[in-house]
């Protein structure tokens, strides 16, 4: 299920705690009306208010976290590109190979997270994109140095590709996070209870209707951010492409 739709559903169940709550207040008799019990109310609802703010708080800051790692990995992949292509560059014409294979794998990644991206190197098929460092490595394996100085930029540029297939797998494994059914189902009964104490005894006009369905959508919002934060690669909330298209540009030259 995407974030969208889990949103709409936790802004629906949100907002239809309201609704209940409206009901109930024309159902129960007044004494269960009374300015004791409104005060009870009002202090159990605070209680769970805070538990709510508490863990949407937690639950934002560690997925802004996860967020802000990968787009720093990202970052760092794109500049070791960049170095990878400028070692094989000073390797001589013997890595022309290479310095393609590389540039078709980036640009087919950066296909590959950002579609809407338009890259000038044709898209790649699946099996490519998935296997493309590996073919790159498997290329500079098979040069043969011709001289110390060769030698030295081949081991740099195997070390940067290791590294940059690190990189790849590390930011695949941190993009896997997902928030566990039951720990989601339970804040949203705590947010549609704790919005049905709103309607419990909130007056019945178009006013009232409107600011809790905006508090509904509001707070849906925040489980939104939070489910697309937690996969930055995918959704409609991504890390930014510009550090991979600027490492393209520069690749080849």
């Amino acid at each position: 299920m995407s974030s969208l739709s889990i949103a709409l559903i936790s802004a629906g169940c949100i907002f239809g705690g309201v609704l209940l709550g409206l009901l109930l207040r024309g159902l129960l008799p007044d004494h269960h009306l009374t300015n004791e019990s409104k005060d009870t109310v009002k202090l159990a609802a605070g209680m769970i208010a805070t538990l709510s703010a508490l863990v949407l708080g937690l639950l934002v800051s560690s997925a802004k976290n996860t967020f802000d790692t990968v787009g720093s990995e990202i970052t760092q992949s794109a500049a070791k590109i960049i170095l990878l292509d400028r070692v094989l560059a000073n390797y001589g014409p013997a890595t022309k190979d290479v310095r393609e294979q590389l540039q078709r794998s980036v640009a087919a990644g950066v296909t590959a997270v950002w579609p809407e991206q338009k890259t000038a190197v044709p898209g790649m098929t699946t099996f490519e994109r998935a296997n493309g460092m590996e073919r790159m490595q498997a290329k500079l394996r098979e040069l043969t140095p011709a001289s110390e100085a060769q030698r030295q930029l081949l081991a740099q540029g195997q070390q940067i590709g290791g590294e940059l297939l690190q990189f790849r797998w590390l930011v695949i494994e941190q993009t896997q996070n997902a928030l566990p059914m039951p720990f989601l189902v339970l804040l949203l009964f705590w947010l549609t209870l704790l919005h049905m104490s709103f309607g419990l005894f909130a007056p019945r006009n178009a006013t009232v209707l409107l600011v809790l369905f905006l508090c509904a959508l509001s707070v849906s919002g925040a489980i939104f951010l939070i489910l697309e934060m937690n996969h930055p690669l995918s959704g409609f909330i991504k890390v930014s492409s510009a550090p991979m298209l600027k490492a393209l540009e520069h690749l080849g030259q």
